[in-house]
């Protein structure tokens, strides 16, 4: 995540399971080479059980995350009810598509409703909504796709969705030199929501040779 630099130096990410969703993501701001923030949350609630993972510009994604969180709640109170995943994934991407000359903003929106179940929504650069079993955001992610497409299964159990997301971003921390800090996961579920933070020195160690 950039404070003014011009790439997506982050690592983020959403995976379904059989119930639900879990996002992930790195927790390293950085500004070119000089680290703002070690501990960032780049996973950012937008409604009860709708999540957006951030890349790019703190500030574009930031103020993106709150403008979509009022238009939720307004949509939820005029309905009676919770808003739907896709219904928070479509306005998310009017706000990147249709200011894509201003901002640098890459997105995933994620969530769990009755109608939908859990599902995850990929949002890139300049707008485009993509719904994906899973997606991987970020400078990080060039260095995961390989692991993520021999490792990924549909109908996952939320314990092995959550495992792949944390070794997928363990292994984008090891490699690449904008991701770092420590995990931060969001599985979202019928149940409810959960975080987790996995410390610096508590990450997967899935080679011989890592050090945190």
């Amino acid at each position: 995540m950039l404070l003014r630099a011009p790439s997506s130096q982050t690592t983020i990410m959403a995976v379904e399971y059989d119930g639900g969703v879990v996002m992930g993501a790195d927790s390293r701001t950085s500004t070119g080479s000089y680290v703002a923030n070690r501990v960032s949350d780049k996973i950012t609630y937008v409604h009860d059980k709708v999540y957006v993972c951030r890349s790019g510009s703190a500030a574009d994604t930031q103020a993106i995350a709150d403008i979509v969180r009022m238009y939720l709640n307004m949509h939820s109170l005029e309905l009676g009810k919770a808003p739907e995943v896709p219904v928070a994934a479509n306005i998310l991407n009017q706000m990147c598509y249709g200011n894509k000359n201003n901002l640098m903003a890459g997105m995933i929106c994620a969530g769990w409703d009755e109608r939908n179940g859990g599902v995850v929504y990929s949002i890139p650069l300049g707008g485009g909504l993509f719904r994906e079993s899973y997606t991987i955001g970020g400078s990080g992610s060039g260095y995961i796709y390989g692991y993520c497409d021999a490792n990924f299964k549909k109908g996952m159990s939320k314990q092995e969705a959550q495992e792949f997301v944390k070794n997928a971003v363990s292994l984008a921390m090891w490699r690449d030199g904008s991701s770092g800090g420590v995990i931060r996961t969001v599985t979202i579920s019928k149940d409810g929501v959960e975080r987790e933070m996995v410390l610096g020195d508590k990450l997967p160690q899935l080679h011989s040779g890592w050090c945190p």
